[in-house]
């Protein structure tokens, strides 16, 4: 059985989109690839994230933030927007592919607790939904 191609698309692909794809691969990497991507990507993954992944072991070095446009060309079999609709506006994937929103609150420039909150959280809301959607 070919792995599945999700993507977990934000904004900025610092912190919720980066530990959703490094969450989705540590848990799921048996039937799916996960990589995320954001329209306005600030360059950079979030200190207390990558932290946060690598305390779990979730983390590897390949994550960084990257910009749609460096992942247009991959064929996906499902995208994933994890931004929060009541503050910020969800980008669109330019091509015809399956997109579902499993939206949660920005934890950037909060205290630490937020972000294991948001780990748990997307781990809670966003693994069955990815799981059901790929793996079975």
């Amino acid at each position: 059985m070919s792995k599945k191609n999700v993507l977990i698309l934000c904004t900025g692909n610092s912190c919720r989109s980066i530990m959703a794809e490094a969450l989705l691969n540590a848990k799921l990497g048996d039937c799916l690839i996960a990589q995320s991507s954001g329209v306005k990507a600030s360059g950079a993954v979030n200190p207390n994230a990558k932290a946060l992944l690598e305390s779990y072991g979730y983390w590897r070095d390949e994550y960084h933030s990257k910009v749609i446009e460096t992942v247009l060309d991959t064929a996906f079999d499902l995208i994933v927007t994890v931004c929060d609709h009541a503050k910020e506006s969800c980008p669109m994937f330019p091509k015809a592919v399956k997109t579902i929103h499993v939206g949660f609150d920005d934890p950037s420039g909060k205290a630490k607790e937020e972000y294991e909150k948001t780990l748990l959280l997307i781990e809670k809301e966003l693994l069955s939904v990815v799981k059901k959607e790929l793996c079975n």
